[in-house]
């Protein structure tokens, strides 16, 4: 730690940093990921670097980042931060993003734990920014002329098809069997509600 503090402020004025700096920081971020007082000094000093954008492209340091902020209740911050830093790993970040949120709601209820539904309705009400999702979100909905499909054969065959039914249903549009299911379970389960 005292070895990275020292290259830090012995290399303030290389933009970019030396690569072995931006290692040893990924590193050290890894190490003292449990360790909550001597990672808080370590993201404080990098914070504070005139260099801060470079850390930010080593998702061990991103992690650090968030892990503090959240700590510290800094949710906005630790948000602010996953939208502009520049990692590669986009699956984790978005992974990280959600975390944030998860989190928020667990302090708004006061509880360790969120139910599978809860979480959902988080990563709903949350979505992460394009900046983080570049293709955007994958759309878990059918297609139109898949649903009007579906929608058809429940309305004028049968809500509950057999097994033969379903693989049929399911070749035809491309689908997996479990989908067709699925889809004719909710389908009941919204009629009767």
């Amino acid at each position: 730690m005292n070895e990275f503090m020292a290259m830090l402020k012995k290399n303030e004025n290389e933009h970019p940093p030396p690569t072995k700096l931006l290692n040893l920081a990924g590193e050290l971020c890894q190490e003292h990921e449990s360790s909550s007082p001597s990672l808080e000094k370590l993201v404080e000093a990098m914070m504070e670097s005139k260099n801060k954008r470079y850390f930010l492209t080593n998702i061990h340091v991103v992690r650090a980042f968030v892990s503090v902020h959240i700590h510290k209740g800094q949710h906005d911050a630790a948000c602010r931060l996953l939208e502009y830093c520049k990692a590669e790993e986009k699956e984790e970040l978005v992974q990280l993003w959600h975390e944030i949120h998860y989190r928020r709601v667990m302090e708004k209820h006061q509880t360790d734990v969120l139910t599978p539904l809860q979480k959902f309705r988080c990563r709903k009400r949350n979505p992460p920014p394009i900046s983080l999702c570049p293709e955007g979100l994958k759309n878990r909905n059918y297609s139109e002329k898949v649903r009007q499909h579906l929608y058809r054969f429940a309305t004028e065959v049968t809500a509950n098809p057999d097994k033969k039914q379903r693989e049929g249903l399911a070749r035809d549009m491309n689908l997996q069997p479990t989908q067709v299911y699925n889809w004719f379970a909710n389908y009941r389960r919204r009629q009767k509600s």
